[in-house]
């Protein structure tokens, strides 16, 4: 069995998309997408530098995109289950056939506009603690007013708050954690600081309309395999504002029976995790074109499509 993920925020580096882009009619499907978000997603995949894909209404249609472009180019597949990580869930509803990939590209781009304002109120960002006991790093960061973005799993946690809290972290490590490493995003996303953001997400996914996955969809929220489309729609509103629980998602791919695991471009982050968190499961991150081969084998072996 085979999981289908999609990696969130952080991922992107410049020019990432420009050999996707030489696929067979990849050019103009980006192209159409650009235009239906007005947002210029060839120009920001091939020649925008880091900050300017750092911008978070900029990042995560991109990914988005990425993604839905990468996974087309493996041809029919029939994957297992599909997740995503944070934006990422995005992409996996498209993924599991809730959403369309006009529809899907239309939520994120609201979504990261919406992100970005409220990311613009006050001076935020994410940083990865690498090493650690969870429970010790996490009651550390609460002392320090920072919130458990993500748990990841694979002992990494991303603590996230203003940039104060965040220099506090850096001097003030938790016990048995080697590292903190800011990361390339521009909020502290998965925190009431994105608050304000809920709301306006809210108000474009009723506007949508959801059909239910045709393959379970392992949400953030708990790790939960959801069945409904209104309830996958109901979930990507609320975790702009709470945790994203990868660990648990995990653990359900361990339930589900998952034997190798997928990530769609710019394919790395989650992969990473899973070699760590999911011994025995096979892993390919779909990086550029040259690694759809590898991927489209790993696919027959473990779904027979």
């Amino acid at each position: 069995m085979l999981v289908l993920v999609a990696p969130g925020q952080g991922a992107q580096t410049p020019g990432f998309l420009t050999p996707w882009l030489e696929l067979p009619g990849a050019a103009d499907r980006v192209a159409a997408w650009s235009d239906a978000i007005e947002l210029d997603l060839v120009h920001y995949g091939t020649q925008a530098d880091a900050d300017a894909i750092r911008d978070t209404a900029v990042a995560q249609p991109l990914l988005v995109a990425a993604g839905l472009l990468s996974a087309a180019a493996l041809g029919d597949i029939d994957p297992g289950a599909v997740a995503g990580h944070s934006v990422g869930e995005i992409t996996a509803a498209a993924f599991a056939g809730v959403l369309d990939d006009t529809a899907a590209l239309g939520l994120v781009r609201k979504r990261g506009l919406a992100m970005a304002d409220a990311a613009a109120v006050t001076e935020t960002g994410m940083a990865a603690l690498l090493g650690g006991d969870p429970e010790t790093s996490v009651a550390h960061l609460e002392k320090l007013g920072l919130t458990p973005a993500n748990i990841n799993g694979a002992g990494q946690i991303v603590a996230a708050g203003t940039l104060e809290q965040l220099a506090a972290l850096t001097e003030d490590k938790p016990e048995g954690v080697r590292k903190v490493v800011p990361l390339k995003v521009a909020g502290a996303f998965h925190t009431r600081h994105m608050a304000p953001a809920v709301e306006t997400l809210a108000k474009a996914a009723a506007a949508l309309s959801p059909a239910d996955p045709k393959v379970p969809y392992v949400s953030n929220k708990d790790g939960r395999a959801v069945a409904s489309g209104a309830e996958v729609l109901e979930r990507l509103v609320g975790q702009v504002a709470n945790p994203v629980r990868w660990d648990l998602c995990m653990e359900t791919f361990k339930e589900l029976g998952v034997t190798a695991l997928v990530e769609v471009c710019p394919g790395g982050t989650l992969t990473g995790l899973a070699k760590r968190a999911l011994p025995g499961v096979a892993t390919l991150a779909l990086k550029t074109p040259d690694d759809l081969d590898a991927a489209r084998a790993l696919l027959a072996e473990h779904t027979g499509a």
